[in-house]
């Protein structure tokens, strides 16, 4: 989907496929059909972005073979989609039984890393419409942050180098760039945008920069204005944003039962309290330490579980989207755009407490449907164009 800023430039919006759980070509295809064809339908829009998730091996398969890359690249076409971005955090398995820390390896200090994203930036310049400026890909902000030792960071040093200069080096073979966002997350090496201009700080700011998710932001307690200052004084580029909201508690104490229902086993669901006083690895760490220290329980929480942008959180819980307004306004409300790449990333619906689990492909499909509605007219709303 696309929609013109009032500077003139065109800011995409897509939907994150991380969603869905196929790992090969055929599977790839399919989600097209079950949910990407009948969302472009129901939003009535020509073209439909697409945030691409491609697993390691379908990555290595695709950079491998031309052939492969230009059939995917008319399977997109065919149905009115494109692919300006890709997500490259998870590397496989996201859709396992069990994900938690897994997410985050390989980290930028393993070698499989950076082959897997210089695969995916390959793919991506084949994927990238004619008239696209440029193509992104998200990915992990570094690491988990233990263990993170000495050796570990000049790792991660030297494969940034390299992967600045294998984006230069397709861009003057291929004529495409391609830029990479590292994606601050609690718990990791890179929490929030403070941290992410120490850790980034040295590296080449033509190809590599920020994504900000803006879940992530509120988790940690971030002023999305003050966020977006202080990286573009730090002269990081904002490659990508992602349209998500997470979990708000008001009172923890009294909303113990109902949040008994997101501590589910698949994926993490990092806790902060007001200011990021305390902080959890997980949900259900923060709910037993509540049970005995008033202090946890006492004040608001956030919780990293991106929830449906266009629907009311189950009451007691509320959803961060007053976050997510202000990082748009910041983001996209200015006399240009500081970002023109935006991707709806809600990949927990499969996850839901069972009440608000979407019943079946169709249903899953009308709420990413509304979910990218509701971004496009928060948008508007904010004075970009259809």
């Amino acid at each position: 989907m696309r929609l013109r800023h009032p500077d003139g430039q065109i800011v995409h919006l897509a939907y994150c496929t991380n969603v869905h759980p196929a790992e090969d070509l055929a599977g790839i295809v399919a989600q097209m059909d079950t949910y990407a064809v009948p969302m472009r339908a129901r939003l009535d829009t020509d073209v439909l972005g697409l945030g691409l998730w491609l697993s390691a091996g379908v990555a290595a398969q695709l950079a491998a073979d031309g052939t492969a890359r230009r059939r995917l690249r008319r399977e997109l076409d065919v149905r009115g989609l494109e692919v300006v971005t890709l997500n490259g955090f998870p590397y496989r398995e996201f859709h396992a039984p069990v994900v938690k820390r897994a997410v985050y390896s390989p980290d930028w200090a393993d070698p499989a890393r950076l082959r897997y994203t210089l695969d995916l930036a390959r793919v991506l310049v084949d994927l990238l419409p004619d008239d696209a400026v440029r193509g992104s890909i998200s990915t992990l902000p570094l690491g988990w942050r233990e263990p993170w030792d000495g050796p570990q960071v000049a790792r991660v040093g030297r494969a940034l180098d390299a992967l600045a200069q294998g984006l230069a080096g397709l861009e003057a073979l291929t004529g495409r760039t391609v830029r990479v966002a590292f994606e601050p997350e609690p718990g990791c090496i890179i929490e929030n945008t403070l941290q992410a201009t120490v850790h980034l700080a040295n590296v080449d700011s033509r190809f590599l920069g920020v994504c900000v998710d803006l879940a992530h932001l509120a988790c940690q307690w971030e002023d999305p204005v003050v966020a977006v200052q202080r990286l573009t004084r730090a002269g990081l580029p904002i490659v990508k944003v992602q349209v998500s909201a997470a979990l708000e508690v008001p009172d923890p104490a009294g909303a113990r039962e109902v949040l008994r229902r997101y501590a589910e086993p698949r994926f993490l669901h990092q806790t902060r309290t007001a200011g990021c006083r305390n902080a959890f690895d997980d949900l259900d760490e923060a709910l037993d330490v509540a049970r005995m220290d008033t202090a946890v329980s006492g004040e608001p929480w956030r919780v990293h579980y991106h929830v449906p942008l266009h629907a009311e959180a189950e009451p007691p819980l509320r959803s961060t989207t007053p976050v997510l307004r202000a990082g748009l306004a910041a983001l996209t409300g200015g006399p240009t755009a500081v970002c023109d790449h935006l991707e709806v990333e809600t990949y927990t619906w499969n996850v839901l407490p069972l009440a608000l689990r979407p019943d079946g492909p169709r249903a899953l499909a009308h709420g990413m449907a509304a979910e990218l509605a509701w971004a496009r007219d928060a948008l508007l709303d904010l004075g970009l164009k259809p």
